[in-house]
C-alpha cells in the first residue's frame, strides 16, 4: 500500500504544479538513491528530459502569480496536470524507494489503473485550485495570488518528496487539502450572500422612490 501513497501523493502535487513531481523523480533518480525508476520510466532521469522540465516549471513559476494571467495558466493546465499526475502515479507505484520493496504488487498486471487513478486524483487536485484562487484573487484585490501560488509550489514540493521517503505522511497532507476545500467553500457562500444582501438592498432603493411617487399620485 505504500506504493499506493506514494503515487497519490504524487498526482496530488501534479495537481497544484503539473512539473514539481516529475522533476522530484527524475533529479532523485538521476542524482540519489532515494527511488529507482523501472525501465519504462527512466527517461525522466534523462537530462534533455529534467531541461525542458525546468524550463516549463519556471514558466508557470512566474504565469501563476500574475493575477488573471494566473487564470488563463489554470485553463492550459486542466489537460497538463492531470496528464502529469498520471505519469507521476504511474512512474511512483512501480518504483523502488527507500520505505518501498516490491514496487507494482499492488496493482498487479493492471498497469493502466495507477495511471488512470493519477489523472483523476490530479484533475479533482486542479479543479480546486482554479476554484480556490478566483476566490483568493477577488478578496484581496488581487494580492493574494503571488502568496497562494508560491505557498502552493511549496507544498506541492514538500508533498512530493514526502510522498517518496515517508508516504504515511501523505495522509496528514490530504486532511489539509480537504480542509482547505471546506474554507473555500465557506468563504465561496460568504460571497454568494454577500452579492444576495447587496443586490436586495440595491433593488430595495431602487424601489423606494417609485413607491413614494406612486403614493403622491393617489393623494
Amino acid at each position: 500500500m505504500l506504493e499506493t501513497l506514494t503515487g497519490i501523493g504524487l498526482a496530488t502535487s501534479a495537481g497544484l504544479n503539473a512539473y514539481i513531481p516529475l522533476l522530484m523523480l527524475g533529479l532523485l533518480g538521476r542524482y540519489t538513491n532515494l527511488i529507482t525508476l523501472p525501465g519504462p520510466w527512466q527517461w525522466l532521469e534523462n537530462g534533455w528530459v529534467i531541461g525542458i522540465l525546468l524550463l516549463l516549471f519556471a514558466i508557470e513559476f512566474v504565469a501563476d502569480k500574475i493575477p488573471i494571467i494566473d487564470h488563463v495558466n489554470d485553463v492550459v493546465q486542466t489537460i497538463v496536470r492531470p496528464t502529469s499526475g498520471g505519469l507521476a502515479f504511474g512512474a511512483a507505484s512501480m518504483s523502488q524507494t527507500t520505505t518501498v520493496s516490491d514496487p507494482g504488487n499492488f496493482f498487479g498486471s493492471n498497469q493502466w489503473v495507477p495511471i488512470a487513478a493519477g489523472i483523476v486524483i490530479s484533475f479533482l487536485v486542479h479543479a480546486l485550485k482554479a476554484t480556490a484562487r478566483p476566490v483568493i484573487n477577488t478578496t484581496t484585490a488581487g494580492m493574494g495570488a503571488p502568496v497562494a501560488s508560491t505557498a502552493e509550489d511549496l507544498f506541492s514540493a514538500t508533498m512530493s518528496i514526502v510522498a517518496i521517503v515517508l508516504p504515511v505522511l501523505i495522509i496528514f497532507f490530504l486532511a489539509g487539502l480537504a480542509w482547505f476545500l471546506v474554507m473555500i467553500r465557506r468563504q465561496r457562500r460568504r460571497r454568494r450572500e454577500l452579492k444576495a444582501a447587496r443586490r436586495a438592498a440595491e433593488l430595495a432603493a431602487r424601489q423606494g422612490p417609485h413607491d413614494g411617487q406612486t403614493l403622491d399620485l393617489w393623494r
